[in-house]
């Protein structure tokens, strides 16, 4: 028997899309089509138009011109959720679960009766969250609660609840912003499986690497416009930071790697000896000298992220010591790393980082309060100038100290807390995943500023998985479930220190081996 449906046309079509925000243009005659069981990539760079696109896309925000349509029909009226959550799912950066309730009443928040007076039948909801995640190969009890699943379970509960609703297209933003490569992997093999049930997905990421690995069809867009899209095959990795920045890039190499420096031998700075903590990282030593980026890199498990934090004040280890210019650190207290010279630049701007509805200027001299007046007072002036200086040092673009730091791009917000970290004028400033989640020119200025830090004399631990992160490093070391397996110094290359990350370098490389037996 023939097959009576007819041959479908985009899962989601937007043409001539412009969106004003005050002067502000977010969007200007952008447009997309994404195709069932299609898999494809949104990339720009922050400020390009991405997230203003997703908010349209999802029915958050409404477009000032052009269409949006879903197969083929009219995008439902502004404010009819079911109607959206039927055609459309977005998978962010910051799970929506709610981690007190199980898997599943996640999946069924809402919706866990027939009718508002009809008591929750807690059986039926168990078998129903059962079959579903059954359905989507989701390898999680419906029983468990949410705070004990993994980041990367917690996504799979987030698509599994999507496809609930009926939606067959889903906005994936940022979705390995916290995964390791393992974790990547599984998700890339669950979006397969699940296109090929005809689920389109928009994948948006800033590992172009990622973008390749997963997608058919690549859209860039710069500047609030739609600039190019092409298959993700007839289009190279130059060609694709060429549309995403509009300008030839210099060479292979970043602007801000080492390429070619000699090993500064400046005096030691930070001494670590002998650090332990339960269940992240064992016997850990480390020297860094004036002068030195040292990197720190290593997958989600590895335990570098729980050291840096530890370097920082935030955890108490149960053995070592940490010295900074000579003087020992009382360890697990924020205020005494601080008063010892370390700064502090965290993971998350979001939870960690930034107070949103404070300004640029309060944001940026958090740590120096106690400097900015007599008595324990604070003067608006010295916060201001303070803050101008900072602002103007690392080009931050802001409509001034006093607007809101929430108002501020993702690049932009990250400067505001490296500057709190450089607020104290530290002799070891400590930087957790520096250019999460920013694009490539902020990227570039982040870690040319991370590099000036050491150019002036200072120290500075970059602690990441992030290749383009480590590229600035004068030596780069790296960390496998809790333990240094190797260390490199610069001109290293991706396979070898991907592959030490990924505990898979052998002891056929007797540094490597050296390293690891110290």
């Amino acid at each position: 028997m023939a097959d009576p449906s007819p041959v479908r046309g985009p899962v989601v079509e937007a043409d001539g899309i412009s969106k004003r925000f005050g002067a502000t243009v977010a969007l200007s005659d952008a447009r997309i089509s994404v195709a069932p069981g299609e898999s494809h990539a949104l990339v720009g760079r922050n400020g390009a138009g991405k997230s203003t696109l997703v908010s349209i896309l999802t029915g958050l925000q409404n477009p000032d011109t052009g269409t949006l349509r879903f197969n083929g029909e009219q995008a439902p009226a502004p404010g009819d959720t079911d109607a959206w959550r039927s055609r459309v799912a977005c998978v962010y950066q910051r799970s929506t679960i709610i981690p007190a309730l199980t898997v599943a009443e996640n999946l069924f928040l809402d919706r866990q009766s027939k009718g508002v007076l009809r008591p929750i039948s807690w059986k039926q909801l168990r078998g129903r969250a059962t079959e579903l995640l059954a359905e989507y190969g989701v390898d999680v009890a419906p029983t468990a609660r949410a705070e004990d699943l993994s980041v990367e379970q917690r996504q799979f509960v987030e698509i599994a609840r999507a496809l609930s609703f009926g939606a067959r297209f889903i906005i994936l933003d940022e979705p390995t912003a916290k995964l390791d490569a393992r974790g990547i992997e599984r998700l890339f093999d669950k979006l397969r499986s699940l296109q090929e049930q005809g689920v389109a997905f928009l994948f948006i990421s800033h590992h172009l690497q990622e973008v390749y690995d997963l997608c058919t069809t690549v859209t860039v867009y710069r500047d609030a416009r739609h600039i190019i899209t092409a298959p993700v095959a007839e289009l190279d990795q130059q060609a694709l930071v060429e549309a995403m920045t509009g300008e030839s890039s210099r060479g292979s190499e970043p602007a801000w790697s080492v390429t070619g420096r000699t090993r500064p031998d400046g005096a030691p700075l930070l001494d670590v000896s002998g650090l332990s903590l339960a269940g992240a990282y064992q016997d850990f030593s480390l020297t860094a000298h004036a002068g030195e980026v040292v990197g720190l890199a290593g997958a989600a498990a590895s335990g570098n992220v729980r050291l840096g934090e530890t370097i920082a004040g935030l955890h108490r280890p149960q053995a070592g010591t940490i010295t900074v210019a000579g003087r020992p650190v009382r360890t697990g207290r924020v205020p005494a790393a601080l008063a010892a010279g370390i700064g502090f630049v965290p993971e998350d701007r979001h939870i960690q980082g930034l107070i949103p509805q404070r300004s640029v200027a309060e944001n940026a001299t958090l740590t120096v309060t106690g400097q900015l007046g007599p008595f324990g007072t604070v003067l608006p002036s010295r916060t201001r100038a303070f803050a101008e200086r900072m602002i103007g040092d690392l080009d931050i673009k802001t409509p001034g100290p006093s607007a809101p730091v929430s108002a501020l791009s993702g690049g932009n917000q990250q400067k505001v807390v490296i500057a709190r970290a450089l607020a104290t004028e530290p002799h070891v400033l400590v930087a957790i995943r520096p250019t999460n989640g920013v694009d490539v020119k902020s990227k570039e200025s982040l870690l040319g500023t991370v590099r000036e830090v050491a150019d002036a004399g200072k120290s500075a631990l970059i602690v990441s998985d992030e290749l383009d992160d480590l590229r600035v490093c004068d030596r780069v070391v790296a960390m496998f479930h809790g333990r240094v397996v190797a260390e490199f110094e610069h001109g290293w290359s991706d396979e070898q220190l991907v592959a030490a990350m990924e505990g898979m370098s052998g002891p056929t490389d007797t540094k490597e081996r050296d390293v690891s037996h110290h």
